[in-house]
């Protein structure tokens, strides 16, 4: 029988990721034997020294190169994440087998809100210099703000089962990993109880992808042959995943314009909606300057004279006609899609039982500010857009299990399609006439909400062109026969607005 070698690291998580390669190479060729030879890496070796005071790149992989260079292995099996983009344009052969969820989460001890609430310092572990620009930040200010608090950052190393252990043990409140390997070994039969021992008792929030975006080609498999070796590319070319394999491609390739190696302090990442793939970066290149980036973005012939942004008015479209307070919800699980919803005492002590999803960054920190903790949020890209990473292994959160929290249009439209909702708000048109001035003569309408577009549309020209964010508003108005220009994210058009409006408007 024809052999075919695998070669990768030792740790679970690796030995997790060349079974999937494994089967997806029998699957592909029956007749092969795959053997599995385990190889330590240098990253492996280097356990109590933080990778980015060292010189060099690879640190997990160039080992691994160097098998097949040796012909001692025929594929070898990586993170994608780990690998130098130097390294994944050059001459070897490579095939993308998997992808899990991209994001990072942090995962707490029970008593941090306590320390919190007490005002202590809290630690957090990371190795990242990216983690530490983006995540620490972003838990300074989505923590439940209980008090007044600070937080440090101290490094940690290991396997996935030792840094949980090492928060068990008290040398961290929290620590920050990959959603993708959690996820991995909470699949595998030979993990999953372990993990989730270590996981008991303790508090997660999953960060969200815009404000903490992931390392380029987090949670990717990537398997890599030698040029030379034919059999071996014959096989990759069967076993490739085209299409995360165009999404890594497109993020390493993003990535080599800000910097490389173990000290960047930025993220790529690639996030598909119902309405597309776009390309996200951002952070800080390898000069300190800080960057947004998304490609992606609609090209449009507009100038701020013909166009209006609802953004502009957010307060001045609605009034609130409040209804009695939210009642007890049997869902273990809300998603609040604005912050306002919760105004009473009674509305938080119902919640205070609940997991609490946020719609965005927005609600999130305001939420955050009441004293609420969150366990994730969709990023603005809509309430379904979220929902395969509530029901991955990490969190487990069934459809059936969520209600929604929202104004009372918008209920009535979640339970139509099937959603617990609940409302305890209404929104009235105020029909401002500085808008509605403004809709009239515009050609270009850029709606933040549906409920804008169905207040306020019988003011616009008939052939103005419309354009919104991504999610239920854009899902929303095609339904009403219109065909929007559609971007990812509010913060995205302004992003636009700001690049290719008002630069121009300027010059």
């Amino acid at each position: 029988m024809e052999i075919i070698r695998l070669t990768g690291r030792g740790s679970r998580l690796s030995l997790l990721q060349m079974e999937k390669v494994q089967k997806s190479i029998e699957s592909a060729f029956p007749r092969l034997k795959v053997e599995l030879l385990i190889k330590n890496s240098r990253g492996d070796a280097l356990q109590d020294i933080p990778l980015h005071t060292v010189e060099g790149s690879d640190f997990f992989t160039q080992d691994i190169f160097d098998a097949l260079e040796k012909g001692e292995a025929d594929i070898a099996v990586h993170s994608l994440k780990d690998m130098s983009s130097e390294h994944f344009f050059g001459s070897n052969r490579f095939a993308v087998v998997d992808r899990n969820d991209a994001r990072d989460v942090a995962i707490f001890n029970e008593s941090v809100e306590e320390k919190i609430s007490r005002g202590e310092t809290l630690v957090i572990g990371t190795c990242s210099p990216r983690r530490e620009e983006m995540a620490i930040g972003f838990l300074h200010k989505a923590l439940p703000q209980l008090s007044s608090f600070s937080i440090e950052t101290k490094s940690i190393r290991g396997n996935v089962d030792t840094r949980l252990r090492k928060l068990n043990a008290g040398e961290y409140d929290g620590i920050i990993l990959a959603t993708a390997g959690l996820n991995r070994l909470l699949e595998s039969k030979e993990d999953a109880e372990e993990i989730r021992v270590l996981l008991s008792n303790k508090k997660v929030m999953l960060l969200p992808l815009v404000e903490c975006v992931p390392a380029p080609c987090q949670g990717a498999i990537v398997a890599e042959a030698h040029y030379n070796n034919k059999r071996a590319v014959e096989v990759l070319s069967k076993i490739n995943n085209s299409a995360l394999n165009a999404d890594c491609l497109a993020e390493k390739k993003e990535a080599i314009k800000y910097g490389a190696g173990c000290i960047q302090k930025f993220g790529v990442t690639t996030i598909h909606t119902k309405h597309g793939g776009l390309v996200y970066a951002a952070g800080k290149d390898s000069n300190e300057k800080e960057f947004v980036s998304w490609y992606p973005l609609p090209k449009i012939n507009a100038d701020d004279e013909k166009l209006f942004s609802s953004t502009d008015y957010m307060k001045d479209f609605f009034s609130y006609e409040w209804r009695d307070s939210l009642t007890e919800i049997e869902q273990p699980v809300a998603f609040i899609a604005n912050y306002k919803a919760i105004r009473s005492a009674k509305e938080k002590e119902i919640l205070d039982h609940q997991t609490i999803i946020a719609s965005g960054t927005r609600t999130w920190l305001e939420l955050a500010k009441q004293g609420f903790w969150v366990t994730a949020s969709a990023d603005g890209l809509g309430f379904e857009f979220l929902l395969p990473s509530l029901q991955m292994p990490l969190l487990e959160i069934k459809t059936g299990d969520i209600c929604i929290i929202t104004h009372e249009e918008a209920a009535d439209r979640w339970k139509q399609k099937g959603y617990a909702a609940m409302s305890n708000y209404k929104l009235a048109a105020t029909h401002d006439s500085e808008i509605t001035n403004k809709l009239a003569s515009s050609d270009y309408i850029f709606w933040s909400s549906f409920s804008q577009y169905k207040s306020y549309n019988r003011y616009c020209k008939a052939n103005a062109i419309h354009l919104c964010a991504g999610g239920e508003t854009a899902a929303l108005l095609k339904e009403n026969g219109i065909e929007p220009v559609i971007f990812p994210t509010i913060k995205a058009f302004e992003l636009w607005r700001k690049i290719f409006i008002r630069s121009h408007s300027a010059a």
